[in-house]
């Protein structure tokens, strides 16, 4: 989950980062895309001004652009990096997320929609969480856009925004509603709004994460309360 806003100018500042930085975030070469959205999400949300996903490392290599290897070379100290306010507009807590749920199909209702990033299985119920003890199964009416149906198959970059598009409307999702992604534990969640965005698809203004995800959601609701469903 997010740390507070001293924790994350701390660790800007130990790495040297400064606040009119341009950062340009990527993942490994293996992954494709999978967590830079996440960072570049957590830098956006405490307001950096400059910041930018490589759609991906993996072709960057493949296409010969240059890298660098070996010892990451020292900076002199650490940085300024002021005390940010988080844009708690962008983030949804738990408390939140169990009012959306529970006015889920009401009469007279927002029309709140939750995407959910995890696999089909997972979702659904059928798998199990990668966490023991974390029951499966999903939140009531979240939709399942699984991180895999977002990226290329051969290359794990994000897929073209018209293919975005096309796929959300394929989900059912209203871009003229509100939308909150989630996931596992907030990071692939990312991903999702990272789409989003790719895809010009949603108002920006009304395009949320709910942080704590499935891990916090399974943690403190239950099947029995009607909160989590399988399918």
């Amino acid at each position: 989950m997010l740390p507070t806003a001293e924790v994350f100018a701390k660790a800007m500042q130990d790495i040297g980062i400064r606040r009119d930085d341009e950062i340009c975030v990527y993942d490994t070469q293996e992954l494709g895309i999978f967590s830079a959205p996440r960072v570049a999400w957590t830098l956006k949300v405490f307001g950096h001004p400059g910041v930018n996903i490589l759609n991906n490392f993996r072709l960057w290599v493949e296409q010969g652009y240059p890298t660098e290897s070996g010892e990451i070379e020292p900076f002199e100290g650490p940085s300024q990096y002021p005390t940010p306010t988080l844009e708690a507009s962008k983030v949804v807590g738990f408390a939140e997320m169990k009012e959306v749920a529970k006015d889920h199909a009401k009469e007279g209702a927002e029309g709140v929609q939750v995407l959910d990033a995890r696999s089909q299985g997972r979702w659904a119920g059928s798998a199990p969480e990668p966490r023991p003890g974390l029951p499966s199964g999903h939140m009531p009416g979240s939709i399942n856009v699984p991180i895999s149906e977002l990226l290329d198959p051969d290359t794990g970059a994000l897929l073209p925004g018209d293919e975005l598009r096309k796929l959300f409307r394929s989900k059912g999702v209203d871009p003229e509603k509100p939308i909150i992604s989630s996931c596992g534990t907030g990071v692939t969640a990312a991903v999702i709004d990272t789409a989003l965005g790719e895809a010009n698809f949603g108002n920006t203004e009304t395009r949320r994460l709910y942080d704590g995800s499935w891990t916090e959601w399974a943690q403190r609701t239950s099947e029995a309360s009607g909160l989590i469903r399988k399918s």
